[in-house]
């Protein structure tokens, strides 16, 4: 749990009443991550600059004058661009915002919590998609689709289609929209370009093993290269760096990382939908040969990173590979910005890649498995892709729609993606610049004034374009417990890499675990919920 006292501390620092050495010694001694203090200081500098999201909003202070709505967010970057609408909003429209911001580990238990209880003191939230399905079972957001046909110019303007594939079906239930967008999460591959085109380390991998050194394209080439690279002195370290930076204390959301590797063992072309559970009997599916397979290469991969990454969450994890001690790591948008804007060691020499597939794929219901010719890539919108919903007891639906519309218009999300330091990652068509994608209405430049060179800005766009317009996508759980079957999974994959159980034993514990998670919640509610969750 974040110290709350950053947050006092950062608006000294924004106010000049504090250095940024003092800030960062003050930031230390709260066990503040030097990832997230590269976050409040690169946010500080833009607020310095006076560089601000363009406004959108237009009015005379009448349309919702009278008017109060509370909305969550997590107390995390995210939370940015909301304060910095706040005034805008309130200016345009007469009505007055406040922003609830609730720790990550009980903002959900706390939304619900009002949601059941009648308390409705929350009229809009800024959810992890996880929570979604509950939410929509249970009856308590609204769905925005009249709102979002009015073309009246009420509201400000945006266009859902925008947003790739893979991440427009996040933000739908059963056919109905019910998330703005907002941020797009997916993982991707970042990697030590500096090292895998060196030619005295190609000489070496290409002599040890007989084969190029290159961006890996299977998982298998990624964890060959980790392995060679693990010890090896490519960090002016005599004892040696690492191939792989993971973060996988329980609870540290590790679960993410098994979740996007094991996607191209068990999706693929034959295969787009079957990865959770049996539609058909609600049956857990992670028993299946291709989850045992991911598994393995989950432990293999594991075992290149350094033994400390068991208790390490995600920043020690970016950490460590920012400071140059890991070939490889996977992650969301957050980790180039990071390297750019706290200058870190690996700046200027981190690539960006999607992550890589698999030559073979087994369908878990079946047990079918599917060579293929070319690498299976699959797609994933792993993590929680932030985003708005309007809570149905609120007063004021209009008012929230019109704040979260705000926050989802083009000038708004452009400027968002290049500045990095919001947290709000690139997912829509005009983030893309044409020359990471093909028909990309974006500019080089909302990239380059942030710090970015032109060839990381293409590659990291051109890495997240194929990571969410891919047609084979990880399917994304959200079903009311998905916390609770994650979190047995996150127990059982930290006990595996641990030593203490065999891929078979852990996906077979899994599948347990899970198997009495339904049965606690319903196995029929529950069958249902996954299959209007899958549109079928």
């Amino acid at each position: 749990m974040t110290d709350p006292r950053i947050h006092d501390l950062y608006r000294m620092l924004v106010e000049n009443r504090i250095s940024r050495r003092r800030f960062m010694q003050a930031a230390t001694a709260m066990g503040i991550s030097a990832s997230a203090t590269s976050l409040f200081l690169q946010a500080a500098s833009v607020r310095a600059q006076g560089a601000t999201p363009p406004p959108v909003a237009q009015g005379d202070g009448t349309m919702f004058a009278g008017q109060e709505i509370s909305v969550q967010v997590i107390d995390a970057s995210v939370k940015l661009p909301l304060e910095e609408a706040r005034a805008e909003f309130e200016t345009a429209t007469g009505a007055k915002l406040t922003i609830i911001a609730d720790p990550i580990e009980n903002a959900f238990s706390k939304l619900i919590e009002d949601a059941v209880n009648g308390t409705n003191a929350i009229d809009g939230s800024v959810i992890g998609m996880w929570w979604l399905g509950e939410l929509v079972e249970g009856d308590y957001v609204l769905a925005y689709d009249d709102f979002y046909k009015d073309t009246s110019g009420k509201f400000p303007a945006f266009k859902a289609e925008d947003e790739f594939v893979g991440m427009q079906a996040l933000r739908m239930y059963d056919g109905k929209r019910y998330v703005l967008p907002y941020d797009c999460d997916g993982q991707a591959l970042y990697y030590r370009r500096d090292i895998l085109t060196d030619q005295s380390w190609m000489d070496q991998y290409k002599t040890e093993t007989g084969e190029d050194l290159a961006i890996p394209q299977t998982w298998d080439q990624l964890i060959k290269i980790s392995q060679f690279f693990t010890g090896k002195n490519f960090n002016n370290n005599p004892d040696g760096g690492h191939g792989i930076s993971m973060h996988l204390k329980v609870g540290g959301q590790g679960m993410f990382h098994f979740m996007s590797l094991s996607a191209p063992f068990v999706i693929g072309p034959e295969n787009k939908n079957l990865y959770w559970f049996d539609p058909d009997t609600m049956d857990p599916l992670i028993q299946s040969a291709g989850h045992v397979k991911a598994m393995q290469a989950y432990l293999d991969l594991a075992k290149t990173g350094p033994e400390a990454q068991l208790g390490w969450a995600l920043g020690e994890a970016w950490d460590y590979f920012l400071n140059g001690n890991a070939v490889f790591t996977y992650s969301w948008g957050d980790v180039l910005p990071l390297a750019i804007e706290g200058d870190r060691a690996v700046r200027g020499k981190v690539g960006t890649a999607q992550l890589p597939g698999t030559m073979a794929y087994t369908n878990p219901k079946t047990g079918q498995e599917y060579t293929t010719t070319d690498v299976n890539f699959v797609g994933n919108t792993t993590g929680g892709s932030w985003a708005p919903v309007i809570m149905k007891a609120t007063e004021y639906p209009e008012a929230c729609y019109y704040f979260f519309a705000m926050l989802a218009t083009e000038p708004k999300q452009r400027f968002y993606a290049g500045r990095g330091s919001d947290g709000v990652d690139p997912g829509k068509v005009y983030q893309m610049p044409p020359e990471a994608m093909d028909g990309g209405t974006g500019k080089i430049e909302d990239y380059t004034s942030q710090g970015f060179t032109e060839a990381d800005a293409i590659e990291y766009c051109k890495a997240y374009y194929q990571t969410f317009n891919n047609p084979n996508q990880l399917p994304y759980l959200r079903i009311p417990g998905t916390a609770d079957y994650w979190s047995k999974l996150d127990i059982r994959l930290s006990e595996a890499v641990s030593g203490g159980q065999a891929p078979e034993d852990a996906c077979a514990n899994t599948a347990k675990d899970w198997n009495d998670i339904t049965e606690q919640l319903g196995k029929d509610a529950q069958l249902e919920s996954y299959k209007r969750s899958l549109g079928l």
